[in-house]
């Protein structure tokens, strides 16, 4: 008796066929094949047909497959549409063994069957043990096909043809002979759009006529307001331009196999060479090359640093928190620092400030050249810095202390071991014994390794050591070279002093780091120490180009799961950078993205905490036990519970139970958000639960200011230890009270 004839209900079944290329489904002879016996195995078993998702073209290496997500979307929905799934072969629904497993269970949980008409199997063990060896196979065989077509490839590109796909710009695919059945082909250049490939290279050596030199912005802009436009008639991109200007198959060499499927470049052994005809010679080539290469950021400072300008970069306004850019007027005689947001914006935005340069400039440099330089000022800003530094110093030496005792300890009780064996009251062969001998070794050998790292940290914090005299070196050194022999003042002296500087009506503010001061004080004076990075490598932006224009740079991402929470750090973690493990007392480095919208279906137990239920949520919620979302910091999807609790807000100043440093909350994730190889990193004592919420800090400690990372059972509240040094502060905060730090309006969604 077949399955739906033991119900009066026929089971309801979902077709998924599927081919591999393009080339297969123009010769519809698969995917109609496919079809036909499917339906007829559906209806020769009484199972009723109620839908057919065709993927015509798409690999089964990976699930990136448009009808196939509406499948498993259909499939995990409550109540599901169908009972059963029908392939041809399991080798159509997956060739790769664990992501046809995955999917198999992910399918079973909502009580959907997967069946293939060509491989029938039961659910017993037997058979789900040959199912999954089939799909071995299968995995091994795409390999393999994989493996021996990319070898026909290269030799098809060493004899100089091209091998498919769309020919960059410029150039069009030709037929050049015919080899049996096969037609051999080969690029040729475009007329039409070659010479947009000479312009471009033309404007980068030597502009418009009108200006110098133009860079790959400009270019862009030039091409787009002249409706030159690309091959499909859309317009050009600053990616599309750069990788134009840096291709080089326009000088008549193009590199076949140059990057895996993960975009990762491969050896240069492995890279085919395929001639081509040039359109730009080597001379060239070569020079927009150079030009590239000397204008990159990383080689030469921006205007931000480079520039003719003191207070780039520094000064904000204080009404919206937005930069003042420079304004001219009279031809450039007279120069003011202006809000950027009313500039672009209008004064629905910001009413913003205008002040003159020389004035501002003037104003700033004085105030820190007679109020910040001076001996009893620095001492007294620096107070607070050093007593915590004097207090971390004791509780070093307290540590290193209590790991030589332990060692003493283990070695003590390693000698009895011996002497109770060499008396003969203890076996060696004991194999209790051997453990216990092998686990005082390893205490007393990780103890005399901690206290040696212990101790040459505390020495190397003793040869920084601030002492009243250095401060009035310092002070004195520092106001002779803060101006310039001509008139003027030194920018980069300037900017070891200061961070940021906001304008309002009648008051200017001067903020900065007593971290950085106090480096720059312990390196003799400001400047880029000898081995550091330099002050002119800008700051990585997450965001769709190098200037967003939006409130959230993430909205390029796009989530594909239920996303259970508003904030925006909880769709994606809020990091696209590689994150050391903080909890192993590892510093990062990386732009935050302040945020203090609430949280959806999170609640806290702290009594500050803005932690609470929002009424206005893009996704329901409220029948969710369970919900995950994409985080792109940890590349994976992330499985939360509906509630979580958290001890801390955005804006608690807290402190590293383990380690030495201290920061403020810009940022939450309900549970662990990041890598697998960043937890795997962290040392397995103190290895924190996964489970928990997981906070983004911006961090301080002795020597340095950095954004932490860094769970709820190794924090603990620190409001009484004053606000945060971390240079980055004022930037997404307002003013420090009660304890912690209020968000600016700015900063919140």
């Amino acid at each position: 008796m077949t399955d739906a004839a033991s119900s009066s209900v026929p089971l309801r079944a979902a077709l998924y066929l599927r081919v591999s290329t393009a080339r297969q489904a123009e010769h519809d002879v698969s995917i109609p094949d496919q079809r036909k016996q499917g339906e007829a195995w559906c209806a020769a078993r009484g199972y009723q047909l109620v839908e057919t998702f065709v993927d015509a073209g798409a690999s089964a290496t990976n699930d990136r497959r448009p009808e196939f997500q509406k499948l498993i979307e259909a499939g995990t929905a409550k109540p599901a549409p169908f009972e059963v799934v029908v392939v041809h072969s399991f080798s159509r629904f997956f060739r790769d063994h664990f992501e046809l497993e995955f999917y198999v269970r992910k399918l079973a949980k909502n009580g959907i069957r997967l069946v293939s008409i060509t491989q029938e199997m039961g659910d017993d063990p037997m058979h789900v043990m040959m199912r999954q060896i089939m799909a071995l196979f299968d995995e091994y065989q795409s390999k393999e096909n994989a493996k021996h077509v990319l070898r026909a490839l290269k030799e098809n590109a060493r004899q100089g043809f091209w091998n498919g796909s769309l020919p960059p710009i410029g150039y069009r695919v030709v037929a050049a002979e015919q080899r049996g059945a096969k037609i051999k082909k080969k690029l040729e250049i475009d007329p039409v759009h070659a010479e947009t490939v000479r312009l471009a290279f033309r404007l980068s050596l030597e502009g418009d006529g009108t200006s110098g030199p133009m860079g790959v912005k400009a270019i862009t802009k030039y091409l787009n307001e002249r409706r030159i436009f690309t091959r499909d008639g859309g317009r050009w991109g600053i990616g599309t331009v750069h990788r134009m200007l840096t291709r080089p198959t326009y000088i008549g060499r193009h590199e076949f196999n140059k990057r895996s499927k993960s975009k990762a470049l491969k050896p240069a052994d492995e890279v085919i060479a395929v001639a081509v005809p040039p359109i730009i010679d080597q001379a060239t080539f070569d020079a927009v090359q150079a030009r590239m290469k000397a204008r990159n950021p990383k080689v030469t400072p921006p205007q931000v640093v480079g520039g003719p300008t003191l207070l780039t970069g520094l000064i904000h306004c204080a009404k919206c928190g937005g930069a003042m850019t420079i304004r001219t007027g009279k031809g450039g005689r007279y120069r003011y620092y202006t809000c950027s947001t009313k500039a672009r914006q209008g004064p629905t935005a910001c009413s913003g400030m205008t002040v003159p340069m020389e004035k501002l400039d003037t104003l700033v440099a004085k105030h820190l050249e007679e109020r910040l330089l001076d001996p009893a000022r620095l001492e007294q800003v620096l107070a607070a810095v050093l007593d915590r530094r004097k207090e971390r110093t004791e509780r070093r030496r307290e540590h290193i202390a209590e790991l030589n005792k332990r060692a003493t300890e283990a070695d003590l009780r390693l000698k009895r071991l011996y002497d109770a064996i060499e008396s003969g009251v203890a076996d060696l062969d004991d194999p209790d014994l051997k453990d216990r001998i092998a686990s005082l070794k390893a205490i007393r050998d990780q103890s005399r390794v901690d206290a040696d790292r212990a101790s040459a940290m505390l020495e190397s914090a003793g040869q920084k050591a601030i002492t009243a005299p250095m401060l009035a070196r310092f002070a004195q050194t520092a106001r002779q070279r803060i101006r310039l022999p001509g008139g003027g003042y030194r920018r980069d002296h300037l900017r070891a002093l200061a961070q940021r500087v906001e304008v309002s009506d009648g008051e200017v503010r001067i903020m900065g780091s007593k971290s950085d001061l106090l480096r720059t004080l312990a390196a003799g004076g400001p400047g880029t120490p000898p081995g550091s990075v330099p002050s002119f490598v800008p700051r990585w932006r997450r965001g769709r180009d190098s200037n967003p224009r939006y409130g959230c740079p993430y909205t390029a991402f796009r989530v594909r799961r239920i996303r259970p929470l508003c904030h925006l750090s909880a769709y994606i973690g809020c990091a696209c950078g590689r994150m050391a493990p903080v909890e192993a007392s590892a510093p990062i480095s990386r732009a935050p993205l302040p945020c203090q919208a609430p949280f959806h279906g999170i609640s806290g137990d702290h009594t500050r905490a803005p932690i609470v239920s929002a009424p206005k949520c893009p996704i329901s919620i409220a029948l969710m036990d369970r919900a995950q979302y994409f985080s792109a910091q940890a590349g994976r999807t992330i499985d939360v519970p509906r509630r979580v609790k958290s001890r801390f807000a955005i804006g608690d100043v807290v402190k590293h139970k383990v380690f030495d440093f201290r920061g403020v909350i810009f940022d939450i994730d309900p549970v662990f958000a990041n890598s697998d190889e960043w937890y795997e990193a962290i040392p397995e004592d103190i290895r924190p639960d996964r489970n928990q919420p997981f906070y983004h800090l911006l961090a301080e400690s002795d020597d340095s200011d950095y954004v932490a990372y860094v769970s709820q059972q190794n924090l603990m509240t620190d409001s009484t230890s004053g606000p945060v040094s971390h240079p980055d502060v004022h930037q997404y905060f307002e003013q420090f009270e009660n304890g912690r730090y209020r968000m600016r309006r700015s900063m919140t969604h």
